[in-house]
């Protein structure tokens, strides 16, 4: 089970593409895996022949955990041995041999002759979790999507493509709820309290919230966390960004490439007493998705990118990652993040450290305030000035607040400085 974000301990096997005895080639899709972040397609690692399959369908597990073997030894057009059926079969007698023990032993399935049932003149079909969520988000109604899988069945592929046919149109939601009109409360009736408190239910924590507290936790533990705070004059930026059709986010990001090329220090894995410098800045930037969560996503090689490519591949990434499309590629080698609450309307945090990383930077919203402002002539005066404060968090195990107070500054030089 591939690792599919920081905050992701856990996968679904929703389907598998290919069978024991199969031939498969390197990269060639065996399985799909679903978590609370990620729908995905696992590729085989190498060429060979699938010999046993050890997570079934269904099944939930840690990342890490072995799906399947491969032979890499085998030959295409070689024979199946039968050696490679035996665990299956062993397995088989077992769960048979418990289930005469328990008295409840499987009843045959009658199939009516003909095939599977028809259900008003089409096919019944059962679709995978990610298949359902999918067609649930754009309004699809799978029994009009063909499918190109094994038996027919609809994989992701088949629902993507019908919806890129039709346009992409998701489903709309009403503007806005209908009026209960046998509602039994009125104007001023006020609510009795004379009655008992009755405590509300409790539930149990989500998968990914579980994932997340279990992340941060770890973070808080194992990092020395400081965070250290700058207001930043943004006026250059909000020029540039409306020149460019774009927000301030992918502007101040590239600044803080800059910064990060710089001060390379921030660019950095710090794992046990292992201090690791990255030259290439892969830049995470954290989506969120509501109340499910959020997922940090990486832009590679971010030093490279200008602005406009730095918008577009965060565009996307946040697309994806919202349609729950991001590969597990997409997720890792992060070596420096960005998040950005400040879209929200939040005015200061201290963001929690993404192990192993050394640093991660905070944007919050910018307002509109007067400011003193030193003018040509060495003046003082009030002006109103679209400001931001940026929070970076970082790990005083790698870095000193004075490195970490320096970074700040270059990085609020580049922005007040900016030129498109």
């Amino acid at each position: 089970m591939p690792q599919m974000g920081v905050s992701v301990a856990e996968g679904t096997l929703v389907e598998w593409r290919k069978q024991r005895g199969d031939w498969v080639q390197a990269d060639e899709t065996i399985c799909e895996i679903s978590t609370d972040k990620i729908d995905t397609e696992v590729p085989s690692p190498a060429s060979g022949r699938l010999i046993e399959v050890l997570v079934q369908v269904g099944a939930t597990v840690d990342v890490g955990t072995t799906l399947a073997r491969i032979a890499t030894d085998a030959r295409p057009g070689e024979p199946h041995s039968s050696e490679d059926e035996r665990p299956s079969r062993a397995g088989h007698a077992a769960r048979a041999a418990a289930a005469a023990d328990a008295g409840s032993p499987p009843a045959p399935i009658a199939v009516p002759e003909g095939g599977p049932r028809a259900v008003g003149g089409r096919m019944s079909r059962r679709y995978s979790p990610v298949v359902q969520r999918i067609a649930d988000e754009h309004g699809v109604d799978l029994d009009d999507v063909e499918g190109s899988g094994r038996d027919g069945r609809v994989q992701k592929k088949d629902v993507m493509a019908y919806v890129q046919a039709r346009g992409g149109r998701r489903a709309q939601p009403p503007d806005e709820p209908a009026m209960h009109i046998e509602s039994p409360y009125r104007a001023g009736a006020g609510a009795s309290l004379s009655g008992p408190y009755v405590a509300p239910e409790g539930r149990p924590l989500s998968r990914m919230r579980r994932s997340i507290g279990q992340h941060m936790k770890h973070s808080l533990q194992t990092a020395a966390t400081c965070t250290t705070w700058i207001e930043v004059d943004v006026s250059r930026v909000e020029i540039a960004r409306k020149q460019l059709g774009i927000t301030a986010l992918p502007l101040i990001a590239r600044c803080t490439i800059g910064a990060l090329v710089e001060y390379p220090l921030l660019n950095a894995w710090l794992e046990g007493e292992t201090h690791t410098v990255h030259e290439q800045v892969n830049l995470g930037i954290a989506v969120s998705l509501g109340e499910d969560g959020l997922i940090v996503p990486v832009v590679r090689g971010a030093q490279d990118l200008s602005p406009e490519g730095l918008a577009r591949r965060i565009r996307d990434l946040a697309r994806r990652a919202r349609a729950r499309q991001l590969s597990p590629d997409d997720v890792r080698g992060t070596t420096f993040t960005i998040t950005n609450p400040g879209q929200f309307g939040s005015m200061m945090a201290t963001p929690v450290i993404a192990q192993p990383q050394v640093a991660i930077l905070d944007v919050e919203a910018i307002i509109k305030r007067p400011v003193v402002v030193t003018d040509a002539f060495g003046e003082d005066a009030i002006a109103i000035r679209p400001m931001v404060i940026l929070g970076l968090s970082w790990d005083h195990r790698a870095l000193d607040g004075a490195l970490a107070a320096r970074f700040l500054a270059n990085v609020k030089k580049r922005v007040e400085s900016y030129e498109a």
